[in-house]
């Protein structure tokens, strides 16, 4: 019962963390009370009963934790909540069928040791911090990410591109918005402007193509070539905010 307590109370702040729900930690802990009492309950036989009787009470918890204003507000909690209880139980599985079997050839042999409570008070913060780190970033950055392609000499470029805020780069005269790659891309004719940033300043070499990104086509867009490799992963090209304004 105590195990299944602290099971629930971090499934239910991973949740108000991902979703930033602000609620009390009073309330948590009420939820999470509720999902450690119910165990004491689960003796129903029939499997359709026992699922129906682990839906209700992962509503309650919801509910009970972060309140009740829709039904979709309601239905988003509930995912989270299986969504991090699918990562924590995926690797307490993992782990205990690691460290409390021993294999000979295809037969897994119990020795006696359950690692359960040792790894769930000891390795699951770690493990729910990682996941609400990355959990954050994803939730935070992917509508930042997308696909575009670059025209030039009857060529189709494709890139992963991504909005850099901090792009603001521009022609000094015309006043046009930058896209940077770090993919060279040969061109017939090409010119340098000047940038300024952290590391110092400098010419880049550019060049004009047209682009497509999320179905517009724009030509004459200005495109400059990195000499270093841009160090977000999978991603080749840095979007400037003007490009998706204009």
């Amino acid at each position: 019962m105590i195990l299944n307590f602290i099971f629930d109370f971090l499934l239910l702040l991973s949740v108000s963390i991902l979703l930033r729900r602000n609620v009390s930690i009073y309330k948590l802990l009420s939820g999470a009370f509720i999902g450690g009492v119910s165990i004491l309950f689960l003796f129903v036989n029939n499997s359709f009963l026992l699922f129906l009787y682990k839906v209700i009470i992962s509503v309650l918890m919801c509910i009970i934790s972060f309140g009740y204003r829709n039904i979709k507000y309601t239905f988003k909690n509930i995912i989270y909540l299986y969504m991090t209880s699918i990562v924590l139980g995926g690797f307490l599985y993992f782990l205990n069928v690691e460290f409390s079997y021993k294999q000979y050839g295809i037969v897994f042999i119990n020795n006696g040791l359950s690692i359960n409570f040792i790894f769930l008070i000891i390795f699951s913060p770690i493990i729910i911090y990682i996941y609400i780190k990355q959990g954050l970033w994803l939730k935070n950055n992917y509508s930042n990410y997308y696909k575009i392609n670059i025209y030039y000499n009857n060529k189709k470029y494709c890139f992963n591109s991504f909005l850099d805020t901090g792009n603001n780069l521009t022609t000094p005269i015309t006043n046009k918005p930058v896209i940077l790659i770090d993919k060279n891309i040969k061109t017939d004719t090409f010119f340098y402007i000047p940038y300024k940033c952290v590391k110092g300043d400098g010419l880049i070499k550019c060049f004009k193509a047209s682009i497509e990104i999320e179905g517009r086509r724009k030509n004459n867009v200005i495109i400059g070539i990195m000499n270093d490799k841009i160090k977000i992963d999978g991603v080749n090209c840095l979007l400037n905010k003007q490009i998706l304004e204009g």
